[in-house]
């Protein structure tokens, strides 16, 4: 039976990752609420903005919970990642799980152990599109679209680096978490998606 795939869908561009994941043939559902959480093998936090997220998580928070023991969705989202449940975050999402992001004490789930830089490639009329080198996924290159993206400019020796570009990284695992600085959801390239599902069996 293949894993259910859950998709952070609070806000961001969670309906081009479900399409991947369809091709993929996997299925998936969106998230907005912690209990949903439970019904989940892996997650998928998207790109978008990372500063609106952590505002919506916060509104969440105080205003919406009906249920008495429901959590807010970042520190379920934590638990999950801590009791190794696989969570993949592009672009918004790197951010929000990154331990530091520079100059920035927004809301974050912060588990890994990256320091990110937000908006590294200029503003949104700069973004790019470029062949990236990802070794783990061979040739040819990955058509890797960067958007307002974050670069990763620091990591302990636990993070593996899977991409380098700019004088840092865009593309790092550590233990069940992924993260990547570009939107493999924005192209028709299945390769970022198929390593993140291939890490659900691992």
């Amino acid at each position: 039976m293949s894993p259910n795939i859950g998709i952070l869908a609070l806000q961001g561009d969670f309906y081009e990752h479900a399409r991947m994941l369809d091709l993929l043939g996997y299925r998936s559902r969106e998230i907005r609420r912690s209990k949903e959480l439970n019904n989940i093998d892996a997650l998928i936090i998207p790109g978008g903005e990372s500063t609106t997220i952590a505002k919506l998580e916060d509104a969440a928070t105080k205003f919406t919970f009906t249920d008495a023991d429901e959590i807010p969705i970042f520190d379920a989202i934590k638990e999950k990642i801590l009791s190794g449940m696989p969570v993949w975050g592009t672009c918004m999402g790197s951010i929000v799980l990154a331990k530091d992001i520079e100059g920035s004490s927004q809301g974050r789930i912060g588990l890994m152990d990256i320091s990110v830089r937000r908006n590294a490639f200029g503003s949104q009329r700069q973004s790019l599109e470029i062949l990236l080198n990802i070794p783990v996924l061979g040739q040819p290159g990955f058509p890797a679209v960067f958007i307002r993206a974050p670069l990763f400019t620091k990591s302990s020796n636990d993070v593996e680096i899977l991409s380098e570009y700019d004088g840092g990284f865009v593309m790092a695992k550590q233990n069940n978490m992924l993260v990547t600085a570009f939107h493999p959801e924005l192209t028709s390239d299945l390769r970022v998606h198929q390593y993140f599902l291939n890490t659900i069996h691992q």
